[in-house]
């Protein structure tokens, strides 16, 4: 096989979740990716687009993460989580795909978009890396007088 690499940049969206379905994933219930109706409704957004985790055979690619996001909440934000001036932790999903860095402005604006209007916390956290390289694999070209091995 021959390794290539292809230019991409990196989305990665940090999304609020329940205690509940945190502790399912940590213990590897995927089921908890479809019976979470938020994570459900990220992944069910993001595979509209097309162009993101395309990975030619192999489509609508992503990682994940648990983990925990930290914040104090200032006077004049109106926080789904917590209360105004405390410290607040949210048990969080990370969900992390690729898309080809060729692509243009207006398609990452479009998928930007949804996420943000889809997004449960006020100010979303949603990074945007890149350009970065990725490997993948694709036969290698057959030649002729090759020898099998």
């Amino acid at each position: 096989m021959d390794v290539q690499l292809h230019a991409v940049r990196k989305l990665r969206v940090h999304w609020p979740i329940s205690g509940t379905t945190f502790a399912q994933l940590a213990k590897g219930e995927a089921d908890a990716f479809r019976n979470d109706p938020d994570i459900a409704a990220l992944l069910q957004a993001l595979a509209q687009f097309q162009e993101l985790g395309d990975f030619g055979n192999y489509k609508h690619v992503f990682e994940s993460g648990l983990g925990f996001e930290g914040f104090t909440t200032a006077e004049g934000a109106n926080p789904t989580l917590g209360r105004v001036g405390e410290q607040t932790l949210s048990p969080t999903f990370v969900f992390t795909t690729y898309f080809a860095a060729s692509l243009e402005d207006a398609a990452v604006e479009r998928f930007m978009r949804q996420i943000v209007d889809i997004h449960p916390w006020e100010v979303p956290v949603i990074e945007l890396e890149g350009p970065l390289s990725v490997t993948s694999t694709a036969l290698a070209p057959i030649t002729k007088g090759a020898s099998a091995s």
